[in-house]
């Protein structure tokens, strides 16, 4: 098997958070969900990328993991090569021009296999809905743990559609702020007329510096200080250091205040 090198990446410790819930929620999908394709609803919303580190993610698990770039329109993901001789793609593979083993890279990623994209072709729609690329979902099936297809834009093209006839679910990934509600909804809707479950959906390059919430108040600060930014500990601390006196003041109140006899239940007299 040809091997290539791919560039790493530098990832903050957010999106390393975010991945490995992502990565988890995958695998809380159930293990008959193997063969996972990736789409959005336009170009550049960063579907690629997540998919990509997505794919690293789980083979930090010891997971066999096989990326399938499907996108044979406008393929980026050989972008994240940094040395290696990419000669054959899907796109040679489905036309019949090179076996199934010639297509696969190893990577240096240990667990991580990838198929690249090749050649923009004439007909791409018509070799993701060919016999061939159903026979070698099948086959790959059962030498990987993980199978993801980074998919073209299905808000563009429907070639998402007809990749998710042969997997086992789909995620659409929407970019913050770029995408109308109405058109998110015309995306889900061919989704799910290829009769795929939709497993979610990853909001993707959000602003954190206009968000509020538990993530803007804890990435990037130490546990230390932590607790000190939530408005009810500093409250909570004053009521308690202000009430203490006066508990004290009734303690020492009650104390000295002589006990009432009890009455006496022979007599009924005090």
């Amino acid at each position: 098997m040809k091997k290539i090198e791919l560039i790493p990446q530098q990832l903050s410790y957010e999106t390393t958070e975010i991945l490995n819930t992502l990565r988890t929620n995958i695998q809380f999908a159930g293990v008959d969900k193997k063969v996972i394709m990736f789409t959005s609803c336009m170009s550049g919303e960063g579907k690629s990328n997540t998919t990509f580190n997505l794919a690293c993610s789980l083979s930090e698990l010891g997971k066999k993991v096989l990326l399938i770039d499907a996108d044979m329109r406008k393929s980026v993901m050989v972008k994240v090569v940094r040395s290696g001789n990419i000669d054959c793609g899907l796109s040679h593979y489905l036309s019949g021009q090179c076996t199934l083993a010639d297509v696969i890279f190893a990577t240096d990623v240990r667990g991580l296999h990838m198929i690249f994209a090749g050649p923009v072709p004439p007909n791409p729609t018509e070799l993701l809905a060919s016999q061939q690329f159903e026979n070698m979902i099948f086959k790959l099936k059962e030498l990987y743990d993980y199978i993801l297809i980074d998919c073209a834009p299905l808000g563009m093209v429907v070639d998402a559609a007809i990749v998710s006839k042969n997997c086992d679910g789909s995620i659409l990934l929407i970019e913050a702020n770029a995408v109308k509600y109405r058109f998110a909804q015309v995306v889900k809707e061919k989704l799910e007329a290829g009769n795929c479950p939709i497993l979610g959906v990853v909001l993707n390059k959000v602003d954190r510096a206009q968000s509020r919430g538990y993530y803007k108040k804890y990435y990037g600060k130490k546990y230390g200080s932590q607790y000190e930014k939530y408005g009810y500990y500093d409250d909570d601390k004053e009521k308690l250091n202000s009430s203490a006196p006066a508990v004290r003041r009734e303690n020492k109140k009650r104390a000295n205040t002589p006990a009432k006899p009890r009455p006496n239940q022979a007599s009924g007299e005090l």
